[in-house]
């Protein structure tokens, strides 16, 4: 009876203990597999940061391969499969959060540089106004009305870009875009201006914005004003890299440049072009990238 109780006691002490040593392992496979998807979590955020228009990069992480362990062998692997998921994760993200703190380093030179070249170009596109002339023209007789040949240049200039037609195709943003194009085409620069400015305000999130921008980046430049041109052209290529009129801004910004006189910086520009899109380049921007390259006597 006695040695009885004793064996059901040690039977009873056996499976406690059993119970208390498989407690920590549930707990700590609990704690992996939540640290596992936190993780997970910020990888996919981090990679989203890094990779916004096109697909990330997938870690390259794979389970480890499972074996079915003998019998009486302790459930072990399911934590050591966790723990080096943990590592190899934890290994990913320290790597491209190194990325986007680079690109982030960048990014903010690559911003400090073009502020600083876009305030001097808007003090060469600034001059000072001239003093005021003294007027030597006497008054006009009591009872005779003045001539008013400017008023009337007025009148007509208004008179024709009203007379450019407003598409209405029921596309906002193509339609703003082709109206500033037929100001543009039709040599109103200053109004083609106005138009391409508010349309690439209005629709900077469309592809239309590229296009908008590169032409008004033109319009400026076809108006003799090569400092804004340059400013414009710059943003456009800056803002939209991968946008329709990108290797278009790269070629006319370098003509702006050779325009201020400041053909090293053309060249900097014609190399950009040919480095970033030279395999997919027209045969039009081409033509023109090499003008431009003899112009500016690049090497």
């Amino acid at each position: 009876m006695r040695n009885a109780f004793f064996a059901t006691s040690a039977l009873a002490l056996g499976a406690s203990a059993s119970m208390l040593f498989a407690m920590p392992a549930a707990a700590q496979s609990v704690s992996l597999d939540t640290r596992v998807d936190r993780i997970e979590k910020e990888l996919r955020a981090v990679q989203r940061k890094v990779f916004p228009a096109g697909t990330p990069v997938e870690p390259e992480i794979t389970r480890p391969a499972t074996t079915t362990p003998p019998p009486g062998t302790p459930s072990s692997a399911p934590i050591a499969d966790l723990t080096a998921r943990v590592g190899a994760l934890e290994s990913q993200l320290a790597s491209i959060t190194g990325q986007v703190e680079e690109n982030s380093y960048k990014l903010k030179q690559l911003e400090e540089a073009f502020n600083k070249y876009k305030a001097e170009q808007t003090n060469v596109a600034a001059p000072a106004a001239p003093p005021a002339a003294r007027s030597t023209v006497s008054a006009p007789a009591a009872g005779t009305r003045p001539a008013a040949p400017a008023a009337e240049a007025s009148d007509t200039r208004k008179a024709a870009v009203a007379a450019i037609e407003r598409p209405e195709t029921g596309d906002a943003a193509g339609d703003a875009y082709t109206y500033g194009f037929r100001l543009w085409d039709a040599k109103f620069y200053p109004e083609a201006q106005a138009q391409l400015k508010a349309t690439v305000d209005k629709y900077s999130d469309t592809s239309v914005a590229s296009r908008a921008q590169n032409l008004l980046g033109r319009a400026y430049l076809d108006d003799g004003k090569p400092a804004l041109a340059s400013v414009a052209l710059y943003e456009n290529y800056q803002k939209r890299p991968r946008g329709d009129r990108a290797p278009d801004s790269l070629a006319y910004l370098g003509e702006a440049l050779i325009q201020l006189k400041k053909p090293a910086d053309a060249c900097k520009v014609y190399a950009e072009l040919e480095q970033v899109y030279g395999a997919t380049l027209s045969a039009g921007l081409r033509g023109m990238m090499e003008k431009g390259r003899t112009k500016a006597k690049c090497s």
